[in-house]
C-alpha cells in the first residue's frame, strides 16, 4: 500500500534473532574453489518466470530472497507477487510462543522449515492479552480494561487500532474470535462479555458485539441472562456461526462444567434464547479450546479422570458434526508423557490441518497433522525455562503476505 514500508525492510528487522540455518543461498558447492565457465541462471530469466520460482520458496526464505540482489528485491517487494505468492505454495500454519510471563516476545516456528524465528509483534504490550486469528490475521486485546483492540498482520507488520468495543466498560470475562472472508478479505470480529449477577454469581450477564471491517462499525447484536452457566474467553467464528465455550457456574453436576452455544452472525438475529442451542461436551473436561479448521468446529480439552475431573488423564481431539461430537483423536501416553510438567492448563490453537499443543509449564511444543494423523514434536524452541513460576503460552497463524486489516 502506498506509504507503507516494504514487508522486506519492515518484517524480521533483526536478522541476528533468527535461529538456525536461515541464509539458504549461502551453502558453498563442493567445487567452490575451482574455477568454471557459467552463466547465472538469473540473468536469461524474464521476470515473470523468476517470479514464480521464488514464489515457491517457504515464506520465511522470501525474506532471504529479497536480499540477494536489486532486481530480487524488487519482484518479491511487488504488489502482483504479494497476491499471486499464496496461491502458488500453499504455507503451513505457524507457531508464536511466547517465552515470558510478562513481556510479548518469543519466537515463531516455521513446520515447513522446521526452524524457530524471532519475530517481534507490534503493539502487543503483554503476553496475556486476548488472541484470536483467521487467514494470516491477528486480533488481540488487552484483558485490563478491553479498550485496546488491534489486527495486526504479523508478517508485515501491518496493523490497525479498532474504536473501542461497545457494551459492559468492566466485565469479568471476554472472548475474543475473529473471521475472515476469502473472497473479499474482509473480516468480522465478535467480543462476548459476560458479567456475573451481583449477590446472584448463578446468573450472568452475555452480551455479543460485532464489527465488521467494512463498515468499521460496532453493533451489540444480543444480550441474554444466564442462568447457572456464564461466559469464559474461548470462543471461534466458523462458517459464519460464532460459538461460545460456557463453564458452569456452580449448582450443577462434575460431568457438565462445560457448554457450547451459538450464535448464527449471518442474520444476527436475537429473537429465541442462546440457551436454547446448548450442546453439551463429549465427556469432563479441564480445559477446553475451540478452533476453526477449514471450516469445520474442532475443541481441544484435557479428559479429566471420572473421581477426580480436575486431573487430566489425557488430550482428546473432536469435531462437532451438527450437535454430536465426534472423536477423532487421543493424545499418545508417550507424548502426554513427555510433557513432563503438565497441569490442567495448557495452550492449544490450529488452523488449516495442523493442531498445536504445549503446556503452560514448558516450551515442549506438539504438532498434530489433522488429516495423516501424526504427532509430531516440534524442533527445540531456543529458549529453556529459567524459574518454577515462568509460564509459556502462544497461539498459530497462517503466514501470509497478501492479507492487511
Amino acid at each position: 500500500m502506498e506509504g507503507e514500508a516494504s514487508w522486506v525492510n519492515n518484517s524480521f528487522e533483526n536478522p541476528t534473532r533468527d535461529i538456525g540455518e536461515f541464509d539458504l543461498f549461502s551453502e558453498l558447492s563442493d567445487e567452490g574453489n575451482k574455477e568454471v565457465n557459467a552463466i547465472s541462471v538469473d540473468l536469461i530469466l524474464p521476470d515473470d518466470l523468476l517470479e514464480r520460482i521464488l514464489a515457491c520458496l517457504p515464506i520465511a526464505s522470501i525474506f532471504r530472497a529479497g536480499c540477494v540482489c536489486k532486481r530480487w528485491h524488487g519482484i518479491v517487494s511487488s504488489r502482483r507477487f504479494l497476491w499471486n505468492f499464496p496461491h502458488v505454495l500453499p504455507q503451513k500454519p505457524w507457531y508464536f510462543m511466547f517465552t515470558s510471563s510478562d513481556e510479548p516476545v518469543g519466537y515463531a516456528f516455521d513446520p515447513i522449515l522446521r526452524k524457530w524465528f524471532g519475530i517481534d509483534l507490534p503493539h502487543i504490550k503483554k503476553s496475556n492479552w486476548l488472541i484470536a486469528t483467521s487467514r494470516g490475521l491477528v486480533s488481540f486485546m488487552d484483558r485490563d480494561s478491553r479498550s485496546e483492540l488491534y489486527v495486526c498482520n504479523p508478517i508485515t507488520k501491518r496493523c490497525r487500532k479498532l474504536q473501542e468495543p461497545p457494551g459492559l466498560k468492566v466485565s469479568d470475562y471476554s472472548a475474543l474470535a475473529i473471521s475472515v472472508n476469502r473472497i473479499s478479505n474482509g473480516y468480522t470480529i465478535s467480543i462476548v462479555k459476560s458479567k456475573l449477577g451481583l449477590g446472584n454469581f448463578f446468573q450472568s450477564d452475555l452480551s455479543i458485539h460485532i464489527y465488521d471491517s467494512e463498515t468499521r462499525m460496532w453493533v451489540t447484536s444480543c444480550t441474554e441472562v444466564l442462568t447457572g452457566w456464564r461466559g469464559g474467553d474461548e470462543s471461534v467464528i466458523c462458517g459464519g456461526v460464532l460459538y461460545l465455550l460456557l463453564y458452569s457456574a456452580g449448582g450443577g453436576s462434575t460431568d457438565t462444567r462445560h457448554g457450547l452455544i451459538r450464535y448464527n452472525l449471518s442474520n444476527r438475529s436475537s429473537r429465541g434464547l442462546l440457551i436454547r442451542s446448548f450442546i453439551k461436551v463429549p465427556c469432563p473436561l479441564t480445559c477446553g479450546r475451540l478452533m476453526n479448521l477449514n471450516e469445520k468446529l474442532v475443541m481441544v480439552g484435557g479428559i479429566g479422570k471420572q473421581d477426580r475431573p480436575d486431573i487430566i488423564k489425557g488430550i482428546g481431539i473432536w469435531v462437532l458434526n451438527g450437535k454430536d461430537w465426534q472423536e477423532i483423536a487421543r493424545m499418545p501416553h508417550k507424548f502426554f508423557q513427555g510433557f513432563g510438567e503438565f497441569d490442567e492448563v495448557f495452550a492449544s490453537s490450529g488452523t488449516d490441518n495442523l493442531i498445536y499443543i504445549q503446556s503452560y509449564g514448558a516450551p515442549a511444543l506438539l504438532v498434530f497433522d489433522i488429516n495423516q494423523r501424526q504427532w509430531k514434536w516440534s524442533q527445540k524452541c531456543p529458549v529453556s525455562k529459567r524459574f518454577p513460576l515462568q509460564l509459556f503460552t502462544g497461539f498459530c497463524f497462517e503466514p501470509r503476505l497478501d492479507m492487511a486489516p
